[in-house]
C-alpha cells in the first residue's frame, strides 16, 4: 500500500443516492436493502461507486474474470492475480486474494512464493511460465517470445484469458493504490506491500 489514507473516501451507504444503490446491488441482496444488508461492503465497491456507471461496467467485466468463463483453473487465476497485486505494490489486492487464492487452493507457501517470483524452485513449469508472462506484462506490457513458448501448457483461450486477467488486476492495482483505498475491517497488510507514506 502506498498511502495511509483514501484520496477518495469510500461512501456512507446511509447517504447513497438510487443510481449507486442500483449500482451495488449485485454485490448485495436486493438494490433497497443496501443499507441495511446487515454485510459488509468491501472498501474497493464503496469507492468505485462514486462513479456508478463505471462500477456497473466495472463488475461486468469483473465477473467475467473471476468466473468459469475464464478458462483459467480458479487456482491458476490466483496466482497471476497475486502476483499483479505484489508487482503492482497493491497491498490491498494482494490482501484481498491471499484469502481468494487460499480457498482455491494455493498453499500458504506459494503465496510466499509469489512474491520471490518465477525464480522460486518450488514452482512447476506450467506456474513458473504464468508468473513470468505475469512479470513481462507488469513490466514491459507485453509477453516475450521466450516466455510466450513457455505458455505452452495452456490453450489460446488460456493464454488470451491470462493477459485480459493481468491486464484487469493491473488496472484495478492502479485504481487502488491511487485512490487510496484501505484495508477492510480486520484485515492485516503483508509487510513485503508496506509503503505507505
Amino acid at each position: 500500500m502506498r498511502l495511509s489514507a483514501p484520496r477518495i473516501a469510500p461512501v456512507d451507504l446511509e447517504k447513497i443516492d438510487d443510481e449507486q444503490r442500483e449500482a451495488l446491488a449485485p454485490i448485495v441482496e436486493a438494490a433497497k436493502d443496501v443499507t441495511r444488508s446487515g454485510g459488509h461492503i468491501l472498501n474497493i465497491f464503496r469507492t468505485m461507486v462514486h462513479a456508478p456507471k463505471a462500477l456497473t461496467a466495472f463488475l461486468a467485466w469483473g465477473g467475467y474474470m473471476l468466473s468459469r468463463r475464464n478458462s483459467l483453473s480458479e487456482r491458476d487465476r490466483e496466482l497471476v492475480i497475486l502476483r499483479v497485486g505484489y508487482n503492482c505494490a497493491s497491498g490491498y489486492e494482494f490482501t484481498q486474494h491471499t484469502r481468494i487464492g487460499l480457498d482455491a487452493g494455493l498453499t500458504e507457501a506459494e503465496i510466499e512464493a509469489i512474491k520471490a517470483g518465477p525464480d522460486d524452485p518450488s514452482w512447476n513449469e506450467a506456474d513458473r511460465a504464468m508468473l513470468r508472462a505475469t512479470d513481462d506484462l507488469t513490466r514491459d506490457f507485453h509477453v516475450s517470445d521466450a516466455s510466450w513458448a513457455a505458455l505452452s501448457f495452456f490453450s489460446d483461450k488460456q493464454k488470451m484469458d491470462l493477459v485480459m486477467t493481468v491486464g484487469q488486476y493491473t488496472q484495478v492495482s492502479m485504481m487502488l493504490n491511487s485512490f487510496g483505498v484501505q484495508l477492510d475491517p480486520g484485515q492485516e497488510l503483508d509487510p513485503a506491500l508496506d509503503g505507505r507514506n
